[in-house]
């Protein structure tokens, strides 16, 4: 598109953006923006978060990779976000293409278009987005270029979705599987280096798949039994069987982002953002973030305090979030942040921990850290009683919850939220009445020491099963059955006056279906996007009924996908893609939780899950 387009784009948006939500979402222009000449770089790519903008801009692999890919000259990074529906209703009238925030070139223009997926249930704004961009959704109908004669930009996805794709195959050109500092440039390099030697789209691919971590499912067919599992996957001639996720293996010294940019309308984490370490050793079942981020690794205390003087000094910013899975457990956590404090007290700027573990909180530490700014705290139990802790491996009891909500009063909060999961594997009714007695433990205990007008809130998400974790093969619960188990908790709680927080069920169900399904799924998923469904996050967009009739429609049986205790010899629709950790590892993991045994922490003893012999050194943990 030229500048007069451009123009032109930008005259039309001037009347539109006075009559829609929070226009500053469309505008760009925002405090540390890159804008780079077009006419300067060999390859341009339109990162897409395919959420609301605020949303987005919280992320931090955003703020990571546009940054890395723009540090350098030959690469050209833009982004764009889902446009809330008044806007796209607005795009659609005005025939305006989505377009990039930097330079309002419509991302048909650009060579990549690469998505981060975040959530399941975004998949809908995914195609959307490509729908609005004016480019085909399947990767087949783009082979052949556009009208013009033009290529049509390559289609790229990572994040944690990623590692079971198989519902987006056939709209994704190539996946992402691990960590992209370093593996993003390398796929830019590749693009690059064979445009100029004038190779076509497919042979590029072939190029592509040869990097670690690199799946393009094009390569890939799955055969399926009469029962509609999973016969055999099989693969094109020279491309490899698996797919192996790419580790960043220098973590402590790897790029980090100092002049992030700052949003003129309030992001959901406004804030700059300090990841303390990569990976999580403690070996959550349910957890999919701790498996497939595995292993851990841990950024210094002098990186970490010379990215926070650095980025607050370029954003203005007046809150850090050191942010992990895990972040308590860091190894350096007290020394990093009486350095933090010592410097960024006296400016006014806070420090938060949003991921705080009931075994390794230290109210001195949190104290430390709210001097400036005092809010709740947020602990996840996860489980009512021991019995359930154990077979999901949580590694925490009862005591360690009480023993933290008493020095939290003691040290002067006065709103405590628990977290919990409902639905999952072996729970019972007595499961769930121990949430509503640890609930009532911790209130009565703020009355016990003397703490009047405590807030105590118990929030409970459904269970959803999650690829490469040890309950990959087990069932979620039927939505009628998570519907009681939220009733009794609400008439439970509702005795002790216990502010109940619960998700929609229906979400929680199709999250199943995305998280487990194979490529089959994919036609209900295109089905849905051309019904008008999109934000399905989002309970006042939400449209289950739209889904429901896609499924009728099609003849998809969704209690497949969702509610089947899958068998431990089947071949899973993710087996071709590894993440690091051995598949025999997680089914043994999953027999330990039927019989209630636990693997302790991988610090105090390895637990052979695959990950580490396969790195370049072994993984080291910070000094005190």
């Amino acid at each position: 598109m030229n500048q007069k387009d451009r123009e032109w784009i930008r005259q039309k948006l001037d009347r539109i953006l006075p009559q829609v939500i929070k226009p500053g979402r469309y505008v760009g222009g925002e405090w540390n923006m890159v804008k780079k000449d077009w006419e300067k770089t060999d390859v341009r790519v339109a990162f897409v978060f395919p959420d609301v903008y605020e949303v987005g801009m919280s992320n931090l692999a955003l703020r990571i990779l546009y940054g890395r890919i723009n540090s350098y000259e030959e690469f050209l990074c833009e982004r764009a976000f889902a446009p809330w529906p008044d806007m796209e209703e607005k795009l659609k009238q005005g025939g305006i293409p989505l377009y990039t925030l930097e330079s309002f070139r419509p991302l048909l223009d650009f060579d990549v278009v690469a998505f981060t997926l975040q959530y399941e249930l975004s998949y809908t704004n995914l195609l959307n987005v490509l729908k609005l961009s004016g480019i085909p959704l399947k990767s087949e109908d783009r082979k052949n270029g556009t009208e013009s004669g033009g290529a049509y930009p390559f289609i790229f996805a990572g994040g944690p979705c990623a590692y079971n794709p198989e519902p987006l195959a056939p709209f994704v050109d190539f996946f992402f599987l691990g960590e992209g500092e370093e593996q993003f440039p390398a796929v830019l390099h590749v693009i690059q280096q064979a445009r100029k030697n004038g190779k076509l789209k497919e042979a590029i691919l072939v190029e592509l798949a040869q990097i670690q971590g690199i799946y393009v499912p094009g390569f890939y067919e799955a055969e399926y039994k009469p029962d509609g599992s999973i016969q055999q996957i099989t693969v094109r001639e020279g491309i490899s069987e698996t797919v192996r996720k790419a580790v960043l293996r220098d973590f402590s010294s790897a790029y980090f982002p100092e002049k992030v940019i700052v949003p003129y309308t309030e992001a959901i984490h406004d804030r700059v953002m300090l990841e303390v370490m990569r990976g999580c050793t403690r070996g959550c079942r349910f957890c999919q973030a701790g498996m497939i981020y595995r292993p851990l690794r841990e950024r210094s205390p002098e990186a970490l305090l010379e990215q926070a003087e650095k980025s607050i000094k370029a954003t203005g910013y007046e809150e850090i979030s050191l942010v992990s899975l895990s972040t308590s457990d860091y190894t350096c956590i007290n020394g990093v942040l009486k350095g933090l404090m010592a410097k960024m007290e006296p400016k006014g700027v806070s420090v938060s921990l949003p991921s705080l573990r009931l075994d390794s909180f230290d109210v001195e530490i949190a104290e430390q850290v709210q001097k400036v700014r005092k809010s709740g705290l947020t602990f996840a139990p996860e489980a009512g009683t021991q019995r359930l802790r154990d077979v999901i491996n949580k590694g925490v009891t009862e005591e360690d919850l009480l023993r933290t909500a008493e020095a939290s009063f003691k040290g002067g909060w006065s709103s405590i939220k628990l977290y919990y999961m409902i639905g999952l594997p072996t729970e019972t009714y007595e499961d769930l009445d121990g949430i509503v007695e640890q609930a009532r433990k911790v209130l009565e205990l703020s009355r016990k020491l003397g703490k009047r007008g405590c807030r105590i809130t118990v929030s409970a998400s459904s269970f959803v099963p999650k690829p490469h974790t040890p309950f990959q093969w087990a069932a979620q619960d039927s939505m009628v059955t998570l519907r009681e188990k939220q009733e009794y908790l609400r008439k439970k709680l509702r005795d002790y006056r216990i502010k109940f927080i619960y998700h929609d069920v229906e979400a929680s169900f199709l999250e199943a279906i995305f998280a487990k399904g194979d490529r089959k799924v994919a036609e209900l998923l295109e089905w849905a996007v051309n019904a008008g469904c999109k934000f399905d996050g989002w309970s006042e967009h939400f449209r289950y009924d739209l889904w429901k009739q896609g499924m009728e429609e099609i003849g998809i049986d969704p209690h497949f996908y969702a509610n089947r205790r899958i068998s431990e010899d089947e071949i899973l629709p993710w087996d071709h893609l590894n993440s690091g950790v051995k598949k025999s590892y997680l089914l043994g993991e999953y027999k330990k939780a039927l019989t209630e045994a636990v693997t302790p922490d991988c610090r105090e003893k390895c637990s052979h899950c695959g990950v580490c012999p396969d790195l370049a050194r072994p993984v080291k943990f910070s000094a005190l």
